[in-house]
């Protein structure tokens, strides 16, 4: 039996490394949701990932949304990401109910 784990992760990106650390979170490929904040915690912008999508065609269609980061990243020096993950993992059955 399989579920999903989910977790929340935050770190702090200088601003001008944005760009480049929201693809590398893109190619991961668990991330379902990115939001991104300033440093004093004010929400800029919350990206939800779709799951299934090939990395490099999840690029082109955030080519949009990684601009307008650009654009943000002259003007702030630091951000926050709250990366949300998510992992399948399988289900360890009972040992004991095994040998019965």
């Amino acid at each position: 039996m399989t579920y999903k784990r989910t977790w929340t992760e935050e770190i702090e990106v200088n601003a001008r490394d944005m760009v480049e650390r929201v693809k590398e979170l893109i190619q991961e490929g668990n991330v379902r949701r990115l939001i991104i904040k300033k440093e004093n915690g004010d929400l800029l912008l919350e990206v939800p990932l779709t799951t299934g999508v090939v990395a490099g065609g999840m690029i082109t269609l955030f080519a949009p949304i990684l601009a307008a980061l650009g654009a943000m990243a002259a003007l702030l020096t630091k951000v926050k990401f709250e990366i949300v993950r998510v992992e399948d993992e399988e289900k360890k059955e009972d040992q004991t109910s095994n040998n019965n």
